[in-house]
Parts: C-alpha cells; sequence; structure tokens
C-alpha cells in the first residue's frame, strides 16, 4: 500500500470512503469516517468534544455535500472519545453493538471528565497525566446520546448501492467493538480494535480476545484500514498490534504466574521493537487487564489508579 500523508483532517481512502484524521493519536486524539453514495450517507463515529466534532462535520459537509445530513451513525464502540459528538448528528440512525451501548452507558459522563479535569491540580501525579492528556479537551455542552439501535454478531446495511457490513470483534479493546467493512471498497474502519504506532489502552476488555480479533481483521479482504488512532494503516500494522499484544500477554501471565505485582512486570516488559509507537506507559493498562482476566473475577480496571500509575511511568 502506497505511504499515505498523516495530517489532521479528511482523506479519500476509495471511492464514496473517507477518513477522518487526528495526529498524533494519542488519548482523545481518535479518528472518524465517512461513507457516502449518491444522497445517502453513513458516519463511522464521532469525536471526543463538540468543537472537534463540528470541525469534522463542517469538513465533510465541504468535500461531500450530502453529509450536510447524516442518514447513519456508527458508534464502533463506547468509548467518549468516539461517541461524545453524537448530539450533533441527532437526527442520524444511531447504530452500536448491544455490549457497546451497555458500556456508553456506564462509561465515564461528560460531567463526570469535566469534574475530573477541575480536580486534577489537587491530585498530584495522577492529575497532571490527567491534564496533559485531556486539558485540550471540553466537555462541559456535551449530551451523551445513545444508540437508538443495537445489534449482535453481524449487520448489513446499505448506503446508496453500496453494502457495508457491520461486524462484532469484542470483547476486544472494549467489551462491544466492532468494525465497518466496505466490500466494494476494501476498506474497514476498524475502530479501536486497531491502534497504528501508538501503544493501545485496554480499560475493560480481553487482551486474548483483542488478538482474535485482529485475526478476523487480518481475515478481511481489504487494502486500506482507518484505525481508531493513529494513521491509515495496513494488515502489517494489525500484525505488529497482534504481536505486541501477543507479547505483552506472554510476558504478563509468567508476572502473574511468579506471583509479581502488575505494576512492576509492566515495568520490565521490553517495548524496543515499539519504541516508535507513543504512549509507552499504556503498557500498564494491559498487563492489568490481562491479571484481572487470570483472577477470572470480572474486576473493573481502576482507572484512576492506573492513570496514576501511566503517569508515574511516564515520569
Amino acid at each position: 500500500m502506497a505511504e499515505r500523508t498523516y495530517a489532521k483532517g479528511l482523506h479519500d481512502v476509495g471511492a464514496s470512503t473517507y477518513a477522518y484524521l487526528q495526529p498524533n493519536g494519542s488519548w482523545g486524539w481518535s479518528n472518524a469516517g465517512l461513507i457516502a453514495d449518491g444522497d445517502a450517507t453513513l458516519l463511522v463515529d464521532t469525536l471526543f468534544d463538540l468543537r472537534l466534532t463540528r470541525e469534522m462535520l463542517d469538513a465533510m459537509r465541504r468535500a461531500v455535500p450530502a453529509a450536510a445530513a447524516i442518514d447513519v451513525l456508527v458508534n464502533t464502540h463506547g468509548d467518549p472519545d468516539h461517541t461524545f459528538g453524537n448530539q450533533l448528528v441527532g437526527d442520524a440512525q444511531i447504530v452500536a453493538t448491544a455490549r457497546a451501548a451497555e458500556e456508553m452507558l456506564a462509561g465515564a459522563t461528560p460531567a463526570a471528565l469535566q469534574e475530573l479535569l477541575a480536580q486534577a491540580p489537587r491530585m498530584g501525579v495522577a492529575g497532571d497525566y490527567v491534564s496533559d492528556a485531556f486539558g485540550a479537551f471540553d466537555f462541559s455542552d456535551v449530551r451523551l446520546v445513545p444508540p437508538s439501535r443495537t445489534f449482535g454478531g453481524e449487520l448489513a446495511l446499505t448506503v446508496g448501492d453500496l453494502e457495508v457490513q457491520l461486524i462484532e470483534l469484542g470483547p476486544a479493546h472494549t467489551g462491544g467493538d466492532a468494525v465497518v467493512h466496505v466490500p466494494a471498497q476494501r476498506v474497514v474502519f476498524a475502530g479501536d480494535v486497531l491502534f497504528a504506532g501508538v501503544h493501545p489502552v485496554t480499560w475493560d476488555g480481553s487482551v486474548g480476545g483483542w488478538i482474535a480479533a485482529c485475526e478476523r481483521l487480518l481475515a478481511l479482504d481489504v487494502d486500506a484500514i482507518v484505525p481508531g488512532h493513529g494513521p491509515i494503516a495496513g494488515k502489517d500494522d494489525v500484525r505488529a498490534l497482534r504481536d505486541y499484544l501477543a507479547h505483552v500477554q506472554a510476558e504478563a501471565v509468567a508476572g502473574w504466574r511468579a506471583q509479581l505485582p502488575a505494576h512492576e512486570v509492566a515495568r520490565r516488559i521490553e517495548l524496543a521493537p515499539y519504541a516508535g509507537w507513543c504512549n509507552p506507559e499504556r503498557v500498564v493498562t494491559t498487563v492489568d487487564a490481562v491479571y484481572r482476566e487470570r483472577a477470572g473475577e470480572g474486576e473493573r480496571a481502576d482507572q484512576i489508579a492506573l492513570i496514576a500509575e501511566m503517569g508515574r511511568v511516564a515520569g
């Protein structure tokens, strides 16, 4: 696949398919997508706040006039950086997996994130990390708008004359991940099943499930893969993420069996092959997820404790 420019804005990834990219792909700087055929439109994900989502929608409307009216919005999963702009396309049918819809409603609210930012100066290391990661975003006017239609497994949609396949791949990054496959254009919008050039973050997903999701992504007949974070990618990027997850999983399982603390194991893992990826401190979350999976207790991630540890690792 020819090398593509990684710059903020709308990028053509095939006839009728577009990726909206936000470098550098770190915390909150997520990607989205647009599929348009004739007057029909499907938006893949919104962004982390209203200002960013408005900028994206304006760019889409300038390039594709039909995007003035979005017919369908697909949320690839329930994380706020892919859903907090939903209210700006409130007239669209909003589609997600049933698990993603549950996680969206159970997850961090806009008010909670705004309060977290307000409290950050008094939170020590964790607060410094929160301010650095999320200080650029404004959640004050965000209103959570959940999906109006849910599915499990697979769901076939049409956008004009284009066939679009929604494929549930979770639990992976989250419990309810899905990808949006456009077979005729050989394009898939992978959501956060793929982080390209960015260390992944794992809150309440499954590392083993994520490795399996990468294998299913590799089985699709596609040339272009739009990740949830990072530049437009190809299958080599999926293989790299799969191998990263398998490496971290193996090291974490060994540490768990040796009864070592998760944070100690995370600091010991050799990540030199991934030196070009941003946010290496996120390995803390993946090790923690493996430990929780091995314990089999179904505990949710202690996000504040993990953020504090990432802050210490990032230094």
